[in-house]
């Protein structure tokens, strides 16, 4: 039987990782930088009430099923749509930013995060997970293998990034924060109870679907069947699982 993996589920693990790290406390105010369908979001909100908790994202969907998902749940925060690099913020108003891996994909980062820096008031946080350098995560690793999604990436979105502490560590400093610290996150990503499961969702994924469509019918259904036999080598009772590697990176707005 099949059901339905989201990003939610297939992060889980990390998810738990990124709320302890943030240590929301009552009354702080919080800003959720692409936020998605609001999961850390409603989780701020429960742990800042009675504070103010505002997720962006550039998805109208998400932010539509986030408010449904909010308001379902009682809970207290607001969304807006927009791109955190140019998002009007305020200055000063909140105290602490979280993210869950919605900080990779900044067409300039710099001015990204000194948005962010700015929105902070003096002595705020910023806590937020990316993924660790791609040939540390097992995921990453065996879908190319399977499909060739390095070859056909064509200079599109890179979810490994900020995957360099030193790289950005300096990035961070020069967007006006300090004390950067890395935690290291050695957890599973899950794509579901089966092998159909799984193939349906990462097929989801921008760069398989580009480079599956990049391929000749016979070469595609070729790399296809090669997913499968990944996926079904992966499958515990637990589902399908495979290795990953990122960073809770923290840092403080002086």
């Amino acid at each position: 039987m099949s059901s339905m993996v989201t990003f939610d589920s297939e992060l889980r693990a990390h998810n738990e990782r990124l709320r302890a790290a943030a240590a929301i406390r009552a009354g702080e105010r919080v800003l959720d930088v692409g936020c998605g369908a609001g999961q850390t979001t409603r989780q701020a909100a429960r742990a800042a009430a009675p504070g103010e908790v505002l997720g962006v994202d550039v998805s109208a969907t998400a932010l539509e099923r986030a408010r449904e998902l909010t308001a379902a749940e009682g809970l207290r925060a607001r969304y807006e749509e927009g791109d955190v690099q140019t998002h009007p913020l305020a200055p000063g108003s909140f105290d602490v930013a979280i993210s869950r891996f919605g900080v990779m994909f900044f067409a300039d980062p710099l001015v990204a995060f000194g948005n962010i820096a700015r929105a902070l008031r003096s002595g705020g946080r910023i806590v937020f997970l990316v993924w660790q350098r791609r040939a540390a995560n097992e995921w990453e690793v065996a879908i190319d293998d399977a499909v060739g999604t390095w070859a056909h990436a064509g200079g599109g979105l890179d979810p490994f990034s900020l995957g360099d502490p030193a790289a950005t560590e300096r990035l961070l400093a020069r967007a006006g924060f300090e004390s950067v610290g890395f935690e290291d996150v050695d957890e599973p990503v899950f794509y579901g109870a089966g092998v159909d499961d799984a193939l349906e969702w990462v097929r989801g994924f921008q760069d398989v679907s580009r480079a599956l469509a990049a391929l000749d019918p016979a070469a595609r259904d070729d790399a296809v069947g090669r997913l499968r036999a990944t996926f079904a080598a992966h499958r515990t009772a637990d589902g399908v699982t495979f290795g990953s590697r990122a960073w809770v990176v923290t840092a403080l707005r002086p």
